[in-house]
């Protein structure tokens, strides 16, 4: 049996899509092929879990800064600081971390006094310069932390929004890349689905036009022929006639040839007998 079927068929076989004379000619290639029948029983195992999942809405996985042992948001991490605003927030603060540090470091002090901005390094200066007074409001190391804290809780406010924004991006996203998705495919199966059906009405109808020609060409090769083969055949009859009959003279030709000469063969010897007998008398008297 040449007929194969391929996924088309399957899927029209499992979704009730084929036609009659297909659907016989399917089940007799399961019937006479065992490893068609176990790929069908895997495709309706297949079927029957599909049927019983259900759609359930994408939810972004959260966002864990720092070390994740389970590797889940690595992904979602690495995507998040190759953005542009999270660089540019991230080298910001790192920026004012820096500069705090030097500062703690190296003895820096920030004054303000009598709508003055001064930045020193080192210790306070034993005499303030002529014309200057000393500041005596210089920033304590609880104001500075409390500043740096200040800093950070602005910073991880913006980062958090930020995430919160990409996330919904996201979302959106996703879904409507899902809807998308779903729409062409259930487009695509229509059309190949109603392709399919035509392309088998269009071949089901050549070859009915082909055989149909075949059987023409058939019956008409098949008439001149038997005319040919009957002419053939009465002009052999009609020689053969011919030829008997000719035989047949020839025959009674021969055989009255044949005749003849025995006839003239028996009245020569019937002669030379008559003459015999008259003339033995005659001699047996001169004799005596």
């Amino acid at each position: 049996m040449s007929y194969k079927p391929d996924e088309k068929d399957w899927m029209a076989y499992l979704y009730g899509e084929m036609d009659d004379a297909d659907r016989e000619k399917f089940d007799q290639y399961i019937l006479l092929h065992p490893g068609a029948r176990l790929e069908l029983e895997k495709y309706q195992n297949l079927r029957r879990l599909m049927s019983r999942a259900e759609d359930k809405e994408v939810i972004a996985p959260p966002i864990f800064i720092g070390d994740d042992p389970s590797g889940r948001a690595r992904g979602l991490q690495r995507y998040f600081r190759n953005t542009p605003h999270f660089r540019m927030i991230t080298t910001v603060a790192a920026s004012l971390l820096l500069i705090i540090l030097v500062g703690k470091l190296t003895g820096t002090r920030l004054t303000v006094a009598d709508h003055e901005f001064r930045l020193s390094f080192g210790g306070i200066p034993d005499a303030a310069p002529v014309g200057q007074k000393l500041d005596a409001s210089s920033l304590s190391p609880e104001e500075v932390q409390e500043m740096i804290n200040a800093s950070l809780e602005r910073n991880n406010n913006v980062v958090q929004a930020s995430l919160e924004k990409t996330e919904k991006k996201l979302d959106a996203s996703i879904r409507n890349n899902l809807a998308l998705s779903s729409g062409k495919i259930d487009q695509l199966v229509r059309e190949a689905s109603s392709a399919s059906q035509q392309q088998i009405r269009q071949f089901v109808d050549g070859i009915r036009t082909e055989n149909m020609e075949q059987l023409e060409d058939y019956f008409q090769l098949t008439s001149t022929e038997q005319k040919k083969y009957i002419e053939n055949l009465l002009v052999d009859f009609l020689k053969y006639q011919q030829q008997q009959r000719n035989n047949d003279l020839q025959l009674v030709q021969t055989r009255m040839n044949s005749l003849e000469q025995n006839t003239d063969l028996f009245k020569h010897e019937t002669e030379q007998i008559l003459s015999i007998l008259v003339g033995s008398p005659v001699n047996g008297e001169t004799k005596n």
